[in-house]
């Protein structure tokens, strides 16, 4: 297990240093890398597909259970450090830019489980993406900034409640499992972290318009529904007044079912 120690030594060792620019901020406590795990629950017979995976302290921990790893790393000079910590494991390095990648493609047919301590900088769009075009991950069991996790499991009415929270909502059971202090990353970020586990469930079959209407009322979101979505409703007040929405309310009033009831609407 790598301790900050350690990856500073092995960092070191390969003329490395960690890349802001890339969001690179590297888990240095084992017993939290053992805690995700226990927490993913995978093991021997379980596909698990990572991202980011740094100086492989977790990736390790995810082979030791006997599971199957596929893990991206974009940063390059980081692949000679990756295949030296995980020489002997079951673990498939792809040295790629993940956000590149048709992951249907790129994954096997069986169901699959992210486990991963997200960039910063990719977690938002990476999670949304995969829940809404890889249904080939049933499951995420992620690290993403503080109030990201808090976006994705944020409900009407409230700050954080926005088309993440919509996305989420549609496409998967979503739980906070704990959160997580900025001591335990090397180098210290400037925010705390959380730990989401989404599984994915059926979505409904007008998810894809909801969200899309979602989006476009989100980008207004200070403004009332007949004015955020005048460019994609022929008669707002009509349309939404006959489905019993108030037309003044603003998007963060909606929940996810009344964006599908007005997708239904017009669809």
């Amino acid at each position: 297990m790598q301790g900050r120690t350690e990856i500073k030594d092995l960092l070191a060792a390969h003329g490395l240093k960690p890349r802001r620019s890339l969001g690179q901020n590297f888990l240095a406590d084992p017993n939290l890398v053992d805690r995700i795990v226990r927490t993913a629950g995978v093991g021997a017979g379980d596909d698990v597909v990572e991202v980011g995976a740094g100086t492989g302290t977790l990736t390790r921990a995810l082979a030791a259970t006997g599971a199957r790893v596929v893990t991206y790393e974009v940063d390059r000079g980081l692949l000679a450090l990756l295949e030296s910590v995980l020489a002997g494991t079951d673990v498939e390095i792809r040295g790629e830019d993940v956000t590149r990648v048709d992951l249907n493609d790129a994954l096997g047919p069986c169901p699959w489980t992210m486990v991963a301590n997200l960039p910063y900088n990719v977690g938002t769009p990476l999670v949304l993406d995969v829940l809404r075009n890889v249904p080939r991950v049933t499951r995420l069991v992620v690290m993403v900034q503080r109030e990201v996790a808090g976006r994705f499991l944020a409900g009407p009415g409230t700050r954080l409640y926005g088309l993440p929270s919509v996305v989420v909502a549609l496409h998967a059971d979503a739980r906070l499992e704990f959160k997580i202090p900025r001591d335990v990353f090397y180098p210290m970020p400037d925010v705390e972290s959380a730990l989401v586990n989404l599984t994915r469930v059926a979505a409904p079959q007008l998810a894809g318009a909801a969200i899309e209407l979602a989006g476009v009322a989100f980008r207004q979101r200070r403004k009332m529904l007949r004015r955020s979505l005048a460019d994609v409703l022929e008669n707002p007040q009509a349309t939404l007044g006959a489905l019993g929405i108030d037309d003044t309310a603003r998007p963060e009033e909606l929940t996810p079912e009344d964006f599908l009831r007005i997708a239904g609407a017009v669809t």
